[in-house]
């Protein structure tokens, strides 16, 4: 059972249960990639490490200077995460013991691995962009440009580039329930004039994406861009993104708040809004028995809301 320190209030909405938005842990305890445990509670990467708020509501370290960044459980409950500093897909044993899944592509290291999905054969997708300074990238294409793309492992352990310069910085990824669509938050938000925008590509059997298929869903133009983002069983999209204060010069916007912005995964027509308080606004997880509980990581705080239709998992 989840322990709810705090009430928040927030309007009557239609995807969100009326004033249900309230605050699970805050101090840095959930920064990124939150990912929900039915027998330990609720993963999230901050203080440095991986964090966990047990089922008694308390919080506490899983595992300490790990610098992880997006979180999953995979199909066996073994929780899978991006390690940016270090280059990395890792999992976690129980007892916090890292295998490395991949740590280079073409023998060439990645550059910040950042947020991963499954599709229903297993195969683990995973965005690689590059925040802050840009020597030692080594993702590039025969030009010589850097590549911000997205990989797939396979069960195998065979590694392959699946988008590459079709976006700028790929930063959030999700593939469909149906394995027909890979979602890409393509979230240039450092750079002027950057992109900040969620593409949907078509994706073969093989887990390769259809050339020519990219479509774009949804621009935030020069405010905070997207950021992680799930499915509910409907298919519509749960996209962390926005800014409460612009950040000029990159994000001079005023009128992209940040929160959880609900998107139609066909037209990319914007459904609901969820406005949280506190910036930035990394990433989104459902939980809970019912899945219709919401985990929303941002500045640092872990949220919860809930909604009225399940969410999509893997696990459990």
């Amino acid at each position: 059972m989840l322990a709810f320190l705090l009430l928040l209030v927030i309007p009557h909405q239609d995807i969100f249960e009326k004033d249900s938005l309230r605050i699970l842990a805050a101090n840095g305890q959930g920064g990124e990639g939150p990912a929900w445990h039915p027998q330990k509670g609720i993963f999230a990467s901050g203080k440095g490490g991986v964090t966990l708020l047990g089922l008694d509501g308390k919080p506490g370290l899983f595992a300490e200077d790990a610098g992880t960044n997006g979180l999953l459980l995979d199909r066996q409950g073994n929780l899978l995460a991006c390690q940016p500093g270090k280059r990395r897909v890792i999992r976690f044993a129980d007892n916090g013991k890292e295998t490395v899944l991949a740590d280079n592509f073409a023998g060439k290291k990645f550059n910040q691995p950042n947020d991963l999905t499954l599709d229903s054969k297993n195969r683990l997708y995973f965005s690689d962009p590059r925040y802050g300074p840009r020597d030692d990238m080594q993702q590039l294409d025969p030009d010589g440009k850097t590549i911000e793309g997205v990989y797939r492992i396979d069960p195998d352990g065979k590694i392959y580039r699946v988008v590459g310069r079709e976006v700028e910085r790929a930063n959030g990824v999700l593939v469909s329930a149906d394995d027909r669509f890979l979602f890409v938050a393509d979230n240039n938000n450092d750079t002027i004039d950057g992109a900040r925008k969620l593409w949907r590509f078509e994706l073969t059997a093989e887990g390769t994406v259809r050339p020519g298929t990219a479509k774009m869903l949804k621009d935030w133009f020069t405010g905070r861009g997207p950021d992680g983002l799930k499915q509910d069983v409907k298919g519509r999209l749960f996209v962390a993104g926005g800014l409460n204060r612009p950040n000029p010069p990159a994000e001079p916007a005023k009128d992209i708040p940040a929160g959880i912005y609900v998107v139609d995964p066909e037209t990319g027509k914007q459904i609901d809004f969820l406005p949280i308080p506190t910036d930035e606004v990394t990433n989104c997880a459902f939980a809970g028995g019912d899945r219709k509980t919401l985990l929303v990581t941002g500045g640092g705080v872990l949220y919860s809301v809930r909604v009225k239709e399940p969410g999509r998992v893997i696990w459990p």
